[in-house]
This record gives structure tokens, sequence and C-alpha cells, in this order.
């Protein structure tokens, strides 16, 4: 996904909520930091989205610009309605959003969490999609080890803590395994 994609992403879920704000969770959140991030943190067809002021009409973001609607078939990407509850996000989140607004999101502001606190929330998940994606921001320099490390520390419990620094683990091994 680009950043126009998101953009445009952002300007419809603000038009079909009619809500002034959109946050960006999940890995296309990256874009609010990094416009143009090195492959492959571009290559998702997806971006989760909340209206700020409105959650509860997700379902409206899913059933109007979601997968396989006609939105989808038409641009080749598409939004997925997410609460940011569903998403295990360090302690303080909301205080360190990226925030951008510009022509191309029609007046729609889009905060996009913080590509620290992507990393914790692709950590917890532990997919393999996700830790390949913490380990291309490693490697591309985004984010640095040691402040992830710092951050995983602010997950609000043991479990999660305790799987994103295994996750981490993995991640510094398959680095280590490239070299």
């Amino acid at each position: 996904m680009t950043r126009t994609q998101l953009e445009h992403i952002i300007r419809a879920a603000g038009a079909i909520t009619d809500d002034k704000t959109i946050l960006v969770l999940g890995s296309q959140a990256i874009l609010g930091a990094f416009p143009n991030p090195p492959s492959p943190l571009d290559v998702s067809r997806e971006a989760d989205v909340c209206p700020w002021n409105a959650p509860e009409k997700i379902d409206l973001i899913s059933g109007a610009i979601g997968e396989v609607s006609q939105f989808d078939s038409t641009f080749g990407y598409y939004a997925h309605g997410l609460p940011p509850e569903s998403c295990p996000l360090p302690s303080g989140w909301q205080d360190r959003l990226v925030k951008f607004q510009n022509e191309n999101t029609g007046g729609i502001t889009a905060l996009c969490l913080d590509p620290l606190d992507i990393a914790c929330s692709k950590l917890v998940a532990r997919r393999q999609k996700d830790t390949e994606f913490v380990g291309a921001m490693l490697r591309h320099r985004l984010i640095e080890r040691s402040t992830l490390e710092a951050r995983i520390a602010l997950l609000p419990d043991d479990e999660q803590r305790d799987v994103a620094k295994q996750s981490l683990i993995v991640c510094l091994e398959a680095a280590r395994a490239r070299r």
C-alpha cells in the first residue's frame, strides 16, 4: 500500500462514518511516520482503521470499503474496521500517534500508530508475517532494538511482554541467519 492509497482510505472512511479523525492501526500505520517505507513494509493491501470519535461505526467501514467490496475490486486495496482495544498496545500509545492531514485526505486527519507501538503489537501477535515485518523495520533501521525493548516494557501485562520478548528473539535470530 502506498501513502496515496492510505490517504484514499482515510478520506473514504471519514466520509462513511462522518468522522473527521481516523485512527490507523496495524502495519500500514507505518505510512504515517514513513510515507515511502522500504519493501516489504509496503506489501499489504489492507489498512486497519477506526473512526476516532465514533468507534461503533467500524462495521460501516468494513462493509463499504472492506475486503471483497466494490471499493476493493475497483482499487485493489481495502480497509478493515478495527477497534484499538483489539490490538495489544503499550501504555501511552495515544500520546505518540503520528498525525497527518493533507489535500488528499479531504480534511480528514489520520492518527497513525508510532512505529515502535506497531512493532510491539506485531510482536505480541507473533504471526510469521508480523515478526518478518518487525525484522524488516529493524533491518532498515526504522526502529532500534534498544528503544523497542524499552517500549515492550510498556505493554500492559506480563504475558504480552513475555510473548513480545520471545518474538523479538525470533526476529533477531532470523536476521543473524540471513548474514
